[in-house]
């Protein structure tokens, strides 16, 4: 048998599917569900009722083959009776058996319901670290597979393997009790040596179960990848390219799956023979009894359809093993998410922020991303309560990283940030984050309509606050006059949007929210300049009274700031007023410089265009 694809041990796997199981079946008996406890035990009573019987189906086969052997049998009731009970076994075991499924589908839903709320839930407790780091499209299909994993697990354990089992041992204990040990020991032999055949073709069958999964992850994220970027490959013709990408999984998939397909038939060969073998041996031994007079004919059929019918359930156990096998590898991925700590964590009996006035201040902070990449070298600043204090600094410079540490994303290397004295690693993750606003540089939007978007700032607001928020942000009238208002979907990622209509959306929202501490991580920088004026009033307006962070890329956005922080290479090189830096003829003055120069030359360029036109109009008329 060939080791495991990812090539760990054997027992290390073994190991990790049973902690897999346990982890299932704990939810499977819930704590705290004394109403879902009462089903597992009647379905399990059910379970019992509907083998015996099914055991009680060939008893009754048999007394009525019997009796109509005897020369008077058409004289009598007993053969009709013994028929009618032979039918209404049949009927009990199906009906039994069809009740317990219904009374156990509601455990089995809510275990498989609660697993993935688990899962998901801690996906968004893990850092942005994690999620920078992963592919969305393999992720997303890791839940997906695992999620049916557990569906399959369940439905395969408690509705096959567990069933078939109890049906072995009754038919088993009949056959002894009936016969001789002889018929047990040949029907509990083909048996062992089915399951053995089904478990050593199955483990060797899982590698290549492996590699499909694997590939098709990998088929599956690229796929996405490239949808979700629709428009750049449009920009380089790059169709050909991306679809190559994506058939590189797809060929590995289909030599797996070749593979998969070709030992799945020399699985299946070998298990017609083992039950064909054991029907011959077994029927062998019963026709011989009824030779010597020590077994009647409906002995003999009797044998025969005790292990018919049991060798029915054992034909799916192959594939109901493969499932299983395929579903614990599903879920073991999907639970080994369950295994990654959050980098960010709250401390145990972490209080929440108390906020006052909102005053941030940064304390000789370090940071990096990686030891061998420092970010932010001692950089120390105070946004005074109510007040607003910008950051600027040359691409690179850590501007936007100052964000996502106050955010906590990230937790700083060294120094600390504290809001109103209270340093944000130790309180909880969900009051710092509840009491600041952010508008982000690259704005991503649900695939929903504009009124979801800008309520998910706060999703119990009335529509009244919706549209105030949306009037503030410049974006209501906009709004209004399209087809369908607030209705209007925005397209993945909001790409049924411009940029400066996304941006404003964003807006909107963190005003909805109503934080007391403001973020703008370049809020206006996909804006035009006569939109970003009317932002900007904006703005001014909602930050009036909060303390506000700004980082920003165009100078002329926060030349009222209280103070202006200017970053460079991950220390604070500049720090004051707008007045006082260009005074100081330092970075921020040749910054400033260069900005202005360029918007002169810009706008020159504006002015010269419809003169050149006109020229060329001129000669052409001449």
């Amino acid at each position: 048998m060939s080791p495991p694809a990812d090539g760990r041990p054997a027992s290390i796997g073994a190991a990790r599917s049973w902690s897999v199981v346990r982890t299932l079946f704990a939810h499977l008996w819930p704590v705290g569900e004394p109403g879902l406890r009462a089903r597992v035990v009647v379905a399990l009573v059910l379970l019992v009722a509907a083998k015996i019987a099914n055991v009680y189906v060939p008893l009754l086969y048999k007394y009525a083959v019997d009796s109509l052997s005897e020369p008077r049998a058409q004289a009598v009731a007993v053969p009709i009776l013994l028929i009618l009970a032979y039918g209404v076994a049949r009927v009990a075991a199906q009906g039994l058996g069809e009740v317990r499924d219904a009374l156990f589908a509601p455990v089995a839903q809510r275990a498989i319901r609660n697993l993935a709320l688990q899962v998901f839930r801690h996906l968004h407790a893990l850092s942005l670290r994690f999620h920078l780091e992963r592919q969305t499209g393999g992720l997303s299909r890791v839940i997906e597979r695992g999620t049916q994993g557990m569906e399959y697990l369940i439905r395969f354990m408690t509705f096959n393997i567990v069933p078939t089992a109890v049906e072995i041992a009754l038919v088993t204990a009949v056959l002894w009790h009936l016969y001789d040990w002889r018929f047990a020991a040949v029907t509990l032999g083909v048996i062992a040596a089915y399951v053995v055949l089904t478990i050593t073709l199955s483990e060797w069958r899982i590698a290549y179960v492996r590699r499909m999964n694997e590939a098709d992850t990998d088929a599956n994220a690229r796929a996405i990848d490239s949808l979700l970027n629709y428009e750049t490959v449009k920009y380089f013709g790059n169709e050909r390219h991306e679809a190559a990408r994506f058939d590189v999984g797809r060929r590995r998939y289909e030599k797996a799956a070749i593979q998969s397909s070709m030992t799945l038939s020399l699985l299946n060969v070998g298990q017609g023979a083992i039950i064909a073998f054991g029907l011959v041996v077994v029927m062998v031994m019963a026709g011989h009894g009824v030779v010597k007079g020590t077994n009647t004919i409906g002995d003999f059929v009797a044998v025969n359809a005790f292990l018919i019918q049991l060798y029915q359930p054992l034909n799916l156990l192959g594939f109901a093993y493969r499932e299983i096998r395929n579903a614990l590898v599903n879920m073991e991925k999907m639970f080994g998410l369950l295994q990654v700590p959050p980098e960010i964590a709250d401390r145990p009996g972490a209080p929440a922020l108390a906020v006052g006035g909102g005053e941030i201040a940064f304390r000789d902070v370090d940071f990096h991303y990686e030891p061998a990449r420092p970010i932010l070298h001692g950089v120390s600043f105070t946004a005074g309560a109510g007040r607003t204090v910008a950051i600027v600094g040359s691409s690179g410079a850590g501007k936007s990283t100052v964000s996502r540490i106050l955010f906590r994303f990230y937790d700083v290397a060294g120094g600390s940030v504290t809001i109103d004295g209270q340093d944000i690693r130790g309180i909880t993750q969900a009051s710092l984050r509840a009491a600041i606003g952010v508008v982000p540089q690259d704005t991503v939007l649900f695939n929903d309509t504009i009124y979801y978007n800008i309520a998910y700032g706060h999703p119990e607001a009335t529509r009244e606050e919706v549209e105030r928020a949306a009037g503030l942000a410049r974006i209501h009238d906009f709004v209004a006059a399209l087809p369908k208002g607030y209705e209007t979907m925005v397209g993945e990622r909001g790409l049924k949007l411009s940029g400066g209509e996304k941006q404003r959306v964003a807006i909107a929202r963190t005003i909805l929210k109503n934080p007391r501490i403001l973020l703008f991580d370049e809020a206006t920088s996909a804006l035009d300049t006569r939109t970003e004026q009317e932002i900007q009033r904006s703005l001014e307006d909602v930050s009036r009274g909060r303390t506000t962070v700004v980082i920003a890329h165009r100078l002329s956005t926060i030349v009222n700031a209280d103070e202006i922080v200017v970053l460079d290479k991950g220390r604070v090189a500049e720090r004051g007023r707008h007045g006082e830096l260009l005074e100081r003829g330092g970075l921020y003055a040749d910054m400033w410089r260069r900005q202005q120069e360029a918007a002169l030359q810009a706008e020159r360029a504006a002015n010269e265009t419809p003169s050149l036109r006109a020229e060329g109009h001129l000669r052409g008329a001449d």
